[in-house]
């Protein structure tokens, strides 16, 4: 079992930068592919980016150029940092991991990112 538990999230104007957090528990963090999903109001849950265990990254075009995605293996942590923020970018942010990408067994409650204009 993995538990995944998201920090970070916040208001920002559009233009700014958060970093997300999220820190898993369990002895097999560097073996799974983590990444963010994200929800906006009314709107379909979307893939933001994906780290697999050996440190391939995958992004959503949207995210290509303003989103960066890393691991730390010895801190069980994966994060999501997030520049030049859009109003658009206002959702639900959730972590994931899984044994391969785009197939995650694994889900943190989510952390809110909220980008006024």
């Amino acid at each position: 079992q993995v538990q995944l538990v998201e920090s970070g999230g916040g208001s920002v104007q559009a233009g700014g930068s958060l970093r997300l957090s999220c820190a898993a528990s369990g002895r097999t963090f560097s073996s799974f592919v983590m990444g963010w999903f994200r929800q906006a109001p009314g709107k379909e849950r979307e893939f933001v980016a994906a780290i697999s265990w050996s440190g391939s990254t995958y992004y959503a075009d949207y995210a290509k150029g303003r989103f960066t995605i890393s691991r730390d293996n010895a801190k069980n942590t994966v994060y999501l940092q997030m520049n030049s923020l859009k109003p658009e970018d206002t959702a639900v942010y959730n972590c994931v991991a899984g044994r391969r990408v785009g197939a995650y067994d694994y889900w943190g409650q989510g952390t809110q990112v909220t980008v006024s204009s």
